[in-house]
């Protein structure tokens, strides 16, 4: 079995360095708790596997040949991101009003400036993640990865253009496949790790509403910009 495992390698890694879905998805749930972030990470690469398994036996090729397939694919998936985003910004909206209300009840009850807590100290680490919180990362980084088209087209287009035509193409495309998954869980914990010390700065009121709203309004534009190309 002979690849072209230099130029796989280079556009594999652009195409990781290149932020999507996928990385929005990582590093907020990283945000939340990084073991959330990992599970996320861990999601996204099963949904590749999919998409890896769909062009080893062919499956992919239907989808990319059959408009209405592929459409229906685009659609879900833009729908599912618009659901993300909504989700985020209902969320930001949502812990404003309990600020103000918690604001509201420490004047009710005059308590001295000294005990007000700051809004800029670093916050507990918390309690550790609970089975469903680990859950919804990986269920999010899943749906968010097997509901793009444009990753079955990567095994299906781009792929094929690594492999040697004298070989075993189903083996080939294996062996390319795990590597771009194995690849993408060490960028996917490095994320992770960054994200990690960002949560001390994110976790300040003001900067973690402003984020929770960037983000969710980012995935409802992806999610719309999808489905207008559909």
């Amino acid at each position: 079995m002979s690849v072209d495992l230099m130029g796989f390698l280079g556009v594999v890694l652009v195409a990781y360095v290149v932020p999507g879905p996928d990385f929005l998805v990582v590093f907020r749930s990283a945000i939340e708790h990084p073991a959330k972030g990992r599970a996320a990470g861990l999601g996204a690469q099963a949904g590749l596997c999919v998409h890896m398994l769909a062009a080893a036996v062919g499956l992919a090729v239907i989808a990319a040949r059959s408009p209405a397939v592929y459409e229906a694919v685009k659609l879900l998936g833009a729908a599912y991101l618009v659901h993300l985003g909504i989700r985020a910004v209902l969320a930001a909206r949502r812990s404003a009003r309990e600020r103000r209300a918690d604001r509201e009840r420490r004047a009710d009850r005059e308590r001295p400036a000294a005990e007000e807590p700051r809004g800029d100290i670093e916050p507990a680490k918390g309690p550790a993640p609970t089975g469903a919180q680990w859950r919804s990362g990986f269920a999010q980084g899943f749906l968010t990865n097997v509901l793009n088209p444009k990753a079955a087209l990567f095994f299906l287009s781009i792929l094929p253009q690594f492999v040697d035509g004298a070989g075993s193409t189903t083996r080939q495309i294996f062996f390319l496949g795990i590597l771009d998954v194995l690849i993408g869980i060490v960028y996917w914990f490095v994320v992770v790790a960054v994200a990690a010390r960002l949560r001390t700065l994110l976790a300040r009121p003001k900067v973690q509403h402003r984020w929770e709203l960037t983000t969710g309004w980012l995935f409802i534009a992806i999610g719309v910009g999808v489905a207008a190309a559909a």
